[in-house]
């Protein structure tokens, strides 16, 4: 008989201490996910178009952000390598999207 475990005791990767919600802010909190969502957010990308969006990240650490995204349930894989939002992504973009304008507005005020 096998052992059923509820999804809040389920470990999840890439979180520190193995609970859905903290794992979404584990994997949202690293520095290319929320890029990578947003920039996904109109179309689907290629890896190359991706990694061309996203220039400043190396192909090993955004390979390893749409890794953990694609095993959150934000991103798929589509046809021919083409990255794309799940339902959930689509949603999560549309709930940060004001955060993330008020975000760039201040970086263009601030010169970062």
């Amino acid at each position: 008989m096998t052992k059923q475990t509820s999804p809040r005791s389920r470990n999840v990767r890439g979180s520190r201490s193995g609970r859905p919600i903290m794992a979404l802010l584990d994997i949202l909190g690293r520095r290319w996910s929320l890029r990578i969502l947003w920039e996904l957010r109109d179309a689907p990308l290629t890896s190359r178009a991706l990694r061309t969006a996203c220039d400043e990240a190396s192909p090993t650490v955004l390979q390893a952000r749409l890794d953990d995204l694609r095993e959150a349930g934000f991103v798929e894989l589509g046809e021919a390598s083409g990255y794309g939002l799940t339902a959930l992504g689509r949603e999560l973009c549309e709930t940060f999207m004001p955060l993330h304008r008020f975000a760039e507005r201040w970086r263009s005020k601030s010169g970062a």
